[in-house]
């Protein structure tokens, strides 16, 4: 994936938050359905912007940004700002 495809697909995930906040509050979900989805899309994002930062951090420093790869999950969540 390119910079602008994790770009549009932040984006696309963002939107999906929004649209599962939407849902519970109108009651077309419980909140045990948008916590688990809403983990699954934060984990999805947390990733998706690892992978942003890893493209740009190789480009900076005149390596190739396709080389940058998807960490695990598990991975990325555990980093602190």
């Amino acid at each position: 994936m390119d910079q602008e495809q994790i770009l549009a697909r932040i984006t696309a995930m963002v939107d999906d938050e929004r649209k599962l906040r939407d849902a519970l509050a109108s009651g077309e979900i419980d909140s045990a359905t948008e916590q688990q989805r809403l983990g699954q899309l934060e984990r999805d994002l947390d990733q998706c912007w690892d992978l942003l930062r890893q493209r740009r951090a190789k480009s900076e420093f005149g390596e190739d940004p396709d080389e940058a790869r998807v960490r695990p999950a598990s991975q990325v969540e555990n980093y602190r700002n």
